[in-house]
């Protein structure tokens, strides 16, 4: 995908790209759907580590509503959406330690808000229980102020 350098630009979570395969009765599925809109339209663009995509497939592997195919067809639609997908490298990685180990969260939660620090961009989540441990950082936001 071209992308225009004045689009807005996201990192998501996979607490909200995973809700874009979920059953209709998910909170904030409609946020979640209205932001896959936005992006197909190419109204933002989205940057991800390369961590979602295994998150991703592992959620969905553990979901009995996906079959092996369903999983991979899952997968294949979000290399298609054409994410900005971000290798780990040391500074990431520093990062995201510091910041999983000051709020007592996961390095691979860690590794998003990490990015999105980096990257200088606002970082979406619906993993409320996550952004009760953190601290100090004012880019994020709650999936819910998008519906």
């Amino acid at each position: 995908m071209e992308r225009n350098e004045n689009m807005i630009r996201y990192v998501l979570d996979t607490s909200v790209v995973v809700k874009w395969f979920s059953e209709s009765d998910e909170d904030d599925l409609k946020a979640s759907l209205n932001l896959r809109h936005q992006i197909l339209e190419r109204k933002c663009s989205i940057v991800v580590p390369d961590l979602l995509f295994y998150e991703i497939a592992n959620a969905l592997r553990y979901n009995p509503s996906f079959t092996e195919d369903d999983i991979k067809k899952a997968v294949n639609t979000l290399f298609d959406m054409d994410f900005d997908v971000k290798n780990i490298d040391p500074v990431a990685m520093e990062l995201a330690i510091e910041i999983a180990v000051r709020n007592d969260v996961t390095i691979y939660d860690a590794c998003f808000l990490a990015l999105s620090e980096l990257e200088k961009i606002s970082f979406i989540t619906a993993d409320y229980k996550f952004l009760k441990n953190i601290r100090g950082f004012n880019n994020i936001m709650r999936l819910s102020v998008l519906a």
